[in-house]
């Protein structure tokens, strides 16, 4: 694999445009040529892990702990989605032969093939194998759809298979609901509910039914302005006082880091968070601006000062503030910008962990401690994963985890907000300063 790599590496791209079609549309075969490997690579990996453990006496629920998470680790993703893969490739191999082969020969990419799965996931093992013969064993009835017509193909198969599955699953998805943050261009955030759809649209049409009046009594700002502004007031129960060059302020604890010299007109970024939330990056202007609106709106406004040593390491917090205590939980989380120290990992941090576990004589302290989410830290503890912390103190915190397999990777905290790499440059030849 490694010498494919290579020679792929050394593929040189003419000036033919017809022979640059052709090389792509080969790679694009060959890069779901080796999805299907993966998928059945995941599958055998999984069973070996589960008898291993079922010889060493371990409980049949626990035997399959951590497997998704090691698969992430392995393809460099998030434990969610090391999970989500291994249950694609379990599926394909055990019980989805003609999808698998789909896959392999390039009529599907990964991406279409999980959709087959996720769709037929409500669906018992023999109308499964039913779907995947009539979609997949002719390779020719999957031409030209996209997914969202293929998507719709495999419900309406579904449905007509097995209706009572479908229903069920829709009824089971109702209590699935949720909402999520994440980030959107330009300091900007999506907030999205997950409901049933009468209730989507009803919340919907009640949020633009108010609008709609508004902007009839002469509200100045856009039919997509009023519909944000009043559902923020809606959900933080304050009144809506936004205008069409600024979003209504709110009664909510924000930990907006900067350093000293941004806050007095400095140019080095500042980052935004909020419990269970990652960190988001914002440019000085805009940090400057909220730390303003939030005083002059009276809200409130209070300050806590980090320090962090020569070489980046986030080493102490300040630890006076109204209305919530100081912790060490809390230095965690900002040491490590609120996000799981687990590598590739996106979900917000849950947990505080002891590196080295306090069962083992590990201390509770910073430099023993991280941040992680729920999901990593009982993979951490059921798989048998060892840590160790490998950076100095005054270095920013670096984590080493190694897997029963003998894998090791690593996972290394976040630049602390202001702070940047030190580095020399030559003044005039044969001198060097340090660059700020």
């Amino acid at each position: 694999m490694q010498a494919l790599g290579a020679r792929l590496s050394a593929v040189g791209c003419g000036r033919d445009a017809a022979a640059l079609i052709d090389l792509i549309a080969a790679l694009e075969e060959l890069k779901s040529a080796a999805c299907a490997v993966q998928a059945e690579a995941a599958a055998v990996f999984d069973t070996v892990r589960r008898d291993e453990r079922a010889l060493a006496g371990v409980a049949e629920a626990r035997q399959g702990a951590g497997n998704g998470h090691e698969l992430g680790l392995a393809r460099k993703e998030s434990p969610h989605r090391g999970r989500t893969l291994l249950g694609v490739g379990k599926a394909l191999v055990s019980e989805m032969p003609h999808t698998l082969a789909r896959l392999r020969d390039g009529t599907l990419t990964e991406y279409r093939a999980q959709i087959l799965v996720q769709q037929t996931a409500c669906l018992s093992r023999e109308h499964r194998a039913f779907v995947d013969e009539e979609l997949c064993a002719d390779a020719a009835v999957l031409s030209g759809l996209g997914n969202r017509a293929l998507t719709a193909k495999v419900r309406r198969v579904a449905v007509e298979v097995d209706p009572a599955a479908v229903v069920e699953r829709a009824r089971r998805a109702e209590a699935d609901r949720h909402a999520t943050v994440r980030p959107a261009p330009d300091t900007m955030g999506y907030l999205t509910f997950l409901m049933p759809v009468a209730q989507a649209v009803a919340g919907y049409a009640a949020v633009r039914k108010a609008a709609i009046s508004a902007r009839t009594s002469g509200d100045p700002r856009s039919l997509g302005q009023l519909i944000c502004d009043i559902a923020l007031a809606r959900l933080t129960g304050v009144a809506d006082t936004g205008t069409p060059e600024e979003a209504p302020a709110v009664p909510v604890v924000l930990n907006l880091t900067m350093p000293e010299a941004t806050l007095a007109g400095g140019h080095r970024p500042a980052t935004l968070s909020a419990p269970g939330i990652g960190e988001e990056v914002l440019p000085a202007e805009i940090a400057r601006l909220l730390a303003s609106r939030a005083i002059s709106s009276g809200i409130g406004a209070w300050f806590r000062m980090l320090h962090y040593a020569p070489r980046g390491g986030l080493v102490a917090m300040s630890s006076k503030q109204r209305f919530f205590p100081p912790g060490m939980a809390e230095f965690l989380s900002v040491r490590g910008a609120g996000i799981c120290a687990t590598p590739y990992c996106n979900a917000p941090i849950r947990h505080s962990d002891h590196i080295n576990p306090f069962v083992e004589g590990g201390p509770t302290a910073t430099v023993n401690g991280q941040g992680l989410c729920e999901a990593c830290n009982h993979a951490k503890r059921d798989g048998g994963w060892r840590q160790r912390v490998v950076s100095d103190p005054d270095e920013r915190h670096e984590v080493e985890t190694i897997t029963l397999t003998g894998h090791r990777y690593r996972s290394r905290a976040p630049d602390p907000p202001g702070w940047r790499q030190p580095c020399f440059r030559e003044t005039h030849p044969g001198f060097y300063a340090l660059s700020s």
